[in-house]
């Protein structure tokens, strides 16, 4: 179930939210109109993780209007990805902001508890997902530099393989990494090709064809440096639940 959801109806049950506080909630505008952007106010309610400001593209201005409205609604943490320094630090004068340069994120507010059912494991792509994971409630185990030009490294690393609920495997060059953890993991993988390479890597295709091409089963693949893809939805599967 929905986690904004149950959260609502465990409050209702404990007597610390009345039904018709519950219902308001439920009841208010799924978006807010400010003009250069409709936020969804309602997928938290919808999907358990509110929406994310994709910071490429966006003014400062437009970013702090989005930012504004979001807090007004009750949102306490806000991520902000693709965000250059120089927006950050104009946001920032603005909202204490916690900017990331690595990872290109800027979060506004308190991380939450971890609250999913286990851990979630190109720095900036890596960077990216993993605050993306974290921001959403989620434990993340980093290992960096265990690329299969060194399987030692990753293999020296067996009981956190083993003991993830769901794994990010972020790879450029041949991409060959996403298969080698899918083969040794019992849990799902989420591989992100990146574009890092030389010339016949052509900016992260090989590597995203290597991981579409895996023959490891369990493995699925995001767009080429798509971090945040790959950390909301490694925070999806570490929230499912059975479903009765």
């Amino acid at each position: 179930m929905n986690s904004e959801i149950r959260k609502m109806l465990e409050a209702v049950q404990q007597g610390t939210m009345s039904v018709d506080e519950a219902l308001l909630a439920i009841k208010k505008e799924p978006f807010a109109d400010i003009g250069y952007a409709k936020v969804d106010m309602h997928r938290g309610i919808r999907q358990g993780a509110a929406e994310v400001i994709y910071g490429a593209g966006k003014t400062v201005a437009q970013m702090i209007g989005i930012v504004g409205v979001m807090r007004q609604h009750g949102q306490k943490t806000i991520l902000i990805t693709r965000l250059s320094p120089e927006s950050a630090a104009e946001i920032a004068a603005v909202y204490p902001l916690d900017y990331r340069a690595e990872a290109r994120c800027g979060i506004i507010g308190d991380l939450p508890e971890p609250d999913g059912i286990g851990r979630t494991s190109d720095i900036p792509v890596a960077e990216e997902a993993a605050l993306t994971a974290e921001v959403h409630g989620n434990e993340v185990l980093r290992l960096y530099d265990v690329g299969v030009a060194g399987l030692h490294r990753a293999l020296h690393h067996m009981d956190d393989i083993m003991s993830a609920s769901v794994i990010i495997a972020i790879a450029g060059m041949e991409g060959a990494l996403a298969s080698v953890i899918g083969g040794l993991a019992d849990c799902p993988v989420i591989a992100v090709p990146t574009s890092v390479g030389y010339g016949a890597s052509f900016g992260g295709v090989s590597a995203l064809l290597s991981m579409l091409n895996s023959c490891a089963s369990g493995v699925s693949v995001v767009n080429i440096d798509n971090g945040f893809g790959a950390g909301y939805l490694a925070s999806m599967i570490n929230h499912m639940e059975v479903k009765k």
